[in-house]
């Protein structure tokens, strides 16, 4: 059955950080990945998980600077990825086989936001490509590894900006004109969409997905923002000085990492969650308002199987082919 898009009572909160929610979870012989685990939200996921016991490996694309960046944690190694190049993920793969490990956590955490139009790859649009598509070829690379002892989470960090656009199955590369909001958009609705699709194909080898939404925090994800921009929507002062009701790091990654451990999400997935809570659906015009939530075309079933396939064929990946 699948899980209701509905709050569970957590006893966790907007406020609360990834060190509160994994206290108590003992993480010790367990191995994650974690795309991106070295700056902003990646580094603190890095940071909770380690703290509690787990060994981490850190796909990054500038390995050099990852390693100095979580120089000092234990049980972390990093391993170069640039998941908006097929081959890097596929070789990242490999490497990571080629040991025989299990995964018990993969948190695809990387993302680009905003960026000024660029195409990776054979012509696809950037964040399209490195938010979904790399991650999505990663993943399905990674069955084997995810799937071999049953019990295994993936976690797809997502976006309240999955509400500016559905997926344009008609032009997913915006080949007819860029925006990018909307490109940052349709790339965090695939995001919550893979959740929804990998949970239903997973299951049976008992492996679940979740999507998640950390919150809006202030990290280096904003490096294609001008300040101007910046003031303009009301996120900082003239200075520079967050003024809008941001959390911390250690806030943002809190979600992600609860999505990942949390024993009251066993037997559950394939939903978003935001506030370290499964999320209630976003407000329709007919209801009163409400803050947050998961808008319907996020989660749609439907639009969830067809971008499945569709990604499948972009990629010519997919770990579940005649399945």
């Amino acid at each position: 059955m699948p899980t209701p898009q509905h709050h569970i009572d957590s006893g966790f909160g907007a406020q609360s950080t990834a060190t509160e929610v994994l206290e108590g979870i003992d993480l010790s012989g367990r191995l994650a990945i974690v795309t991106g685990g070295y700056s902003g939200l990646g580094l603190e996921t890095v940071r909770a998980l380690t703290g509690a016991g787990a060994a981490v490996i850190v796909g990054a694309r500038r390995p050099a600077h990852a390693a100095d960046a979580l120089a000092g944690l234990p049980g972390v190694e990093v391993d170069e990825l640039d998941l908006g190049d097929l081959d890097s993920v596929r070789h990242f793969a490999e490497r990571f086989l080629a040991r025989g490990r299990s995964i018990d956590v993969l948190v695809n955490n990387a993302a680009v936001m905003a960026c000024p139009e660029t195409r990776v790859g054979p012509g696809w649009e950037a964040q399209f490509a490195t938010n979904h598509l790399g991650h999505f070829a990663l993943t399905n690379l990674l069955w084997p590894a995810l799937a071999a002892e049953g019990g295994a989470r993936v976690v797809a960090l997502s976006s309240g900006g999955h509400r500016r656009s559905a997926i344009r199955f008609d032009d997913l590369q915006f080949d007819t004109g860029y925006d990018k909001w909307e490109a940052y958009g349709q790339s965090k609705t695939a995001n919550v969409l893979f959740a929804v699709q990998l949970d239903v194909l997973g299951q049976d080898a008992g492996v679940r997905a979740f999507a998640v939404h950390p919150g809006g925090i202030m990290t280096p994800l904003q490096r294609h923002l001008a300040r101007e921009e910046m003031v303009a929507a009301g996120w900082i002062d003239d200075d520079g000085n967050p003024i809008a009701d941001f959390k911390t790091p250690e806030q943002g990654a809190a979600t992600s990492t609860w999505a990942a451990t949390s024993p009251r999400l066993a037997g559950m997935g394939g939903v978003y969650c935001e506030d370290c809570d499964v999320a209630e659906p976003a407000a329709t015009e007919s209801e009163p308002a409400r803050p947050g939530g998961v808008h319907a075309h996020a989660i749609d079933p439907g639009a969830a199987a067809r971008l499945w396939t569709v990604s499948a064929e972009l990629t010519g990946v997919n770990a579940f082919a005649g399945a």
